[in-house]
């Protein structure tokens, strides 16, 4: 029992995985906080500031969907787990698009992970589910604040 728990592959995957959750979630941290100051500091119009707000935190989430991704990738290279389905894996974006599909909990159902690799992408979806409703409590804190101001 012990012995497959310390799988190197197993291992590997555990430990790829705290690293990049760490790095998402202090990546989503640092962006919420820099867009969250440049709110309150602009004198730009209101449409302006929430478009500002609105793509600064789509682009923190692309960045971490290809952290998760580019992850999958190396691990599957690194054979710490396989990616099967009705598609073929074949390059670097299909492993984005299992993570975004991953990421956003849509999970299309066309390609699955195998293996150690679940963990990560298990990982990954509750990771993206909450940065993803950390995002959407930081627009409604921001709507809020700054709805009724008339710039």
């Amino acid at each position: 029992m012990i012995e497959r728990l310390l799988d190197p592959g197993h291992v590997m995957v555990a430990v790829v995985t705290l690293v990049v959750v760490a790095a998402c979630v202090l990546l989503h941290f640092e962006a919420s906080s820099v867009l969250s100051r440049r709110m309150r500091r602009t004198t730009a119009s209101r449409r302006r500031r929430f478009l500002g707000l609105m793509y600064g935190l789509l682009a923190a989430h692309v960045l971490e969907i290809w952290l998760f991704g580019l992850a999958a990738w190396w691990l599957t290279d690194a054979t710490a787990g396989a990616v099967a389905g009705t598609t073929p894996m074949e390059n670097g974006l299909d492993y984005i698009y299992l993570s975004a599909i991953t990421f956003t909990t849509l999970g299309y159902g066309d390609v699955f992970p195998e293996g150690p690799l679940r963990f990560l992408m298990g990982t990954e979806s509750l990771t993206g589910f909450m940065l993803i409703t950390w995002s959407a409590s930081l627009t409604f804190l921001e709507m809020q604040r700054h709805w009724n101001d008339q710039t």
